[in-house]
């Protein structure tokens, strides 16, 4: 890294380089360090005038001055700062042979060929005896190359720059920033005591986040996802030291994790945490320290939110208060109770389908809203044409699914019969 003549290094650098490039194009061309407001004083009739306008704080290594850094392989136990030096430099000569605009050109050919400042120039710098003021630099050492770039000043900037700064008449100039150039401070940085103990365990420098892919019924891709399913969430880096399964606000402990599959069954995990509709669920690596057992599961790794369909099951299906008008139309009251629990803001629709072969007829009802969270729901429905009816509730757009016959020996096998009403004050079939 640079000591405090660094700054100053890379301005005499800049000096001498452009010293021995424009002289060949133009004869008797100098190149100056004053401030614009100074010319005629110290600046050339015939000339440029290199002059470090501003200094900023480099982005990238802006952290650097905040923590000691590593060097080649050697720690450095001082404070850093890098630092951004933007130059303007400005054209003078004779308006009428074009002097001022041959000279940017040099300038602007120059830099194209040299893009950074290397040690070897800057060492060539020190040893010149005109910067004998500069003889304790270190700046040819920094790590960190000096690179050299044009800086696109806009009409207004400029404006600013002669009006403001310098309050002289304008002359024809262009920018250029030399970064980084590195900083030291001369008292040694604090340092940390070395860690005696390390509690927490399975940490790693570069934790790999796990990612789940897809969530299916272990029954099948095709199979519903029930409350009493058992569900298989595939995807990869699943296995964590304690491997956990968040629904909502509820971490659940997984079964049986592997790196790319984790097992859960829903049953295992509490009512109040399941919602019928689509649902999102996460993978949670808690870390455990050895005297405390599990800490608060946000300091492990979590991983993207997967969602799933998860489909209410009618537990019970009564129908009350039947009345039947006449031959074509019915009312009732239809009472059923439901798992998991209906939100009281989900929307909730009553599905009938006539089971009939001939020309069934079907409704779709909508359930009225409830009070508060209830596994119980009522609807009264009306002008329903007399018969059976296969019920499903369709909760957030998840229905519940329908039991099919499955006696080979029976007239309707394979046939959907359940959950089934019956609207008639005939007998049922």
């Amino acid at each position: 890294m640079s000591n405090h003549l660094a700054v100053a290094t890379v301005t005499a650098v800049l000096q001498r380089t452009l010293q021995a490039s424009v002289q060949r194009h133009i004869e008797a061309v100098r190149i100056s360090t004053v401030a614009p407001h100074r010319i005629g004083q110290g600046t050339p009739e015939t000339g440029i005038n290199l002059f470090l306008y501003q200094v900023t704080r480099n982005n990238a290594l802006k952290n650097s001055d905040a923590l000691p850094q590593r060097s080649r392989n050697k720690r450095t136990p001082w404070r850093q700062t890098a630092l951004e030096l933007h130059y303007l430099l400005s054209f003078y000569g004779n308006e009428v042979e074009l002097e001022p605009q041959r000279l940017l050109g040099s300038v602007v050919r120059t830099f194209n060929d040299r893009t950074t400042l290397s040690s070897q120039l800057v060492q060539d710098t020190l040893r010149d005896s005109s910067f004998a003021f500069l003889a304790n630099s270190d700046l040819a050492n920094q790590v960190q190359e000096l690179q050299i770039t044009a800086e696109d000043l806009t009409l207004e900037d400029l404006g600013k720059i002669w009006s403001v700064f310098f309050q002289t008449p304008y002359s024809l100039s262009i920018a250029y920033k030399v970064m980084a150039v590195v900083i030291d401070g001369e008292d040694s940085a604090e340092r940390a005591l070395p860690v005696r103990e390390r509690p927490i365990q399975g940490v790693s420098a570069f934790p790999i986040r796990p990612l789940i892919e897809q969530v299916l019924a272990l029954e099948g891709p095709l199979q519903p996802i029930l409350p009493s399913s058992c569900l298989q969430i595939q995807g990869q880096h699943l296995q964590g030291q304690h491997t956990y399964i968040r629904l909502g606000n509820c971490d659940v402990a997984s079964l049986d994790p592997s790196p790319t599959q984790v097992m859960l069954s829903l049953t295992t995990v509490p009512p109040e945490a399941l919602r019928a509709g689509v649902q999102s669920l996460q993978i949670v690596h808690r870390q455990v320290h050895p005297n405390d057992g599990p800490i608060a599961p946000q300091a492990g790794m979590s991983s993207n939110p997967m969602p799933f369909t998860l489909c209410p099951v009618l537990k019970s299906v009564q129908v009350r208060d039947l009345d039947v008008g006449d031959e074509d139309h019915c009312s009732a009251t239809v009472e059923m109770e439901v798992n998991p629990r209906i939100g009281a803001t989900q929307g909730v629709l009553l599905s009938l389908y006539e089971w009939s072969t001939q020309q069934p007829a079907t409704y779709l009802i909508e359930v009225p809203p409830r009070p508060q969270d209830s596994d119980r729901l009522t609807v009264a429905i009306a002008a329903v044409k007399p018969g059976d009816y296969l019920v499903r509730l369709i909760v957030d757009g998840a229905e519940s699914p329908l039991d099919s016959d499955e006696d080979p020996n029976s007239p309707t096998f394979q046939w959907y019969n359940r959950p089934r009403i019956h609207l008639d004050n005939a007998p049922e079939s």
